[in-house]
């Protein structure tokens, strides 16, 4: 039993930290999609847990009854034609620019706080991710289940005194009126989950292969979406009392804390850093099974070939990737979902 739960909460650590990367742990992605609509982006986020639930028990279901090993199988599978060449195709693109994404956000942060060169940031993240990829599987659960905890610590602590200092703003009639600065809240909440689904199926396949029992898979799925939109909530409310401060800043949850001091501020540096880390280590994990299932290539010079790859890439720019890299694919992986839920229901009704 001490070991089911303790695989059921590595698994939820596993999901969360596929999440968790640049964009989320750095005030990004939230800013972007979600606290520029007002109150509307806490339902936007009740929305995506919901997707986050309902897709990852799908994607178990699937992989395990039909013995997949990478995503590069499960999308072939759910969609056998050209859409679902397309969706291979951008998934593996959207993989190799989020580990991008997340060079260039270390860079960035690293930078920022300690004004030495980006490169420093870039090549530290480089090293520790191949380290722990060629410790496979296993250095996938263990480097998560270090960083989630130290994640869930740090973005309530700064929430606890960011409320206790800003009581005055920390009410429903104030929260009601601000500003929101556009109307597709919804559309925003669907893009966001589409994109966290299909990074997550990178990872719940290859999951699903190697641990087979689909009980503690789908408990993960469901305890790391529930703390997954807790984390989300808090740091949406910190951002929107902070409107429009937050828009001028690349890492805007930083700007936050900047009022509770240094400590805080270094702490909550550290726990972006291994977040990017960890959905670095995902992302990299994913594509590396997919490359080794698709060319035969050992998944350890895979991940060597990825990083190579990633490194030129990274220099785009962290904003910059974000805002367009994402809200593409975003769409994309809807349509996907869609297809997912009909392949679902069709091979049931066989059955």
């Amino acid at each position: 039993m001490k070991k089911y739960l303790s695989l059921t909460f590595q698994l939820a650590a596993v999901f969360i930290g596929t999440i968790v990367g640049a964009g989320l742990a750095s005030g990004e992605e939230i800013t972007l999609f979600f606290s520029r609509y007002g109150c509307k982006s806490f339902i936007g986020l009740l929305i995506c847990m919901l997707i986050y639930v309902i897709m990852g028990f799908i994607i178990i279901h699937i992989s395990t009854k039909y013995n997949l090993n990478s995503y590069n199988e499960f999308i072939r599978l759910v969609s056998p034609g050209f859409l679902g060449q397309v969706t291979d195709i951008l998934t593996s693109i959207f993989l190799l620019s989020g580990s991008a994404i997340i060079l260039a956000g270390s860079g960035a942060l690293i930078s920022q706080f300690f004004h030495v060169s980006k490169w420093i940031g870039i090549i530290l993240m480089c090293c520790l991710s191949i380290y722990i990829l060629l410790k496979d599987t296993e250095g996938l659960l263990e480097i998560n289940s270090f960083i989630v905890p130290c994640l869930i610590i740090i973005i309530t602590t700064i929430f606890i005194l960011f409320i206790s200092l800003s009581k005055d703003m920390v009410n429903i009639p104030y929260i009601m009126n601000i500003a929101d600065s556009k109307y597709n809240w919804f559309i925003s909440a669907l893009l966001y989950a589409g994109f966290n689904i299909i990074s997550c199926s990178g990872v719940l396949v290859p999951l699903s292969s190697e641990i087979k029992s689909k009980t503690p898979l789908k408990f993960g799925v469901l305890l790391g979406s529930i703390i997954l939109t807790v984390i989300a909530f808090m740091i949406n409310l910190m951002l929107m009392l902070n409107i429009p401060n937050i828009f001028q800043y690349d890492i805007p949850l930083l700007y936050v804390a900047d009022r509770f001091g240094k400590l805080i501020q270094i702490m909550l540096l550290c726990v972006m850093w291994l977040e990017m880390f960890s959905t670095e280590v995902s992302d990299i994990y994913s594509l590396g099974k997919t490359i080794e299932n698709v060319f035969n290539i050992p998944y350890k010079k895979a991940v060597i070939i990825i990083i190579l790859l990633a490194l030129p890439i990274s220099q785009l720019g962290f904003v910059n990737l974000i805002t367009y890299v994402y809200p593409a694919f975003g769409a994309i992986s809807f349509v996907f979902i869609i297809q997912c839920i009909i392949f679902y229901f069709k091979q049931k009704s066989i059955h």
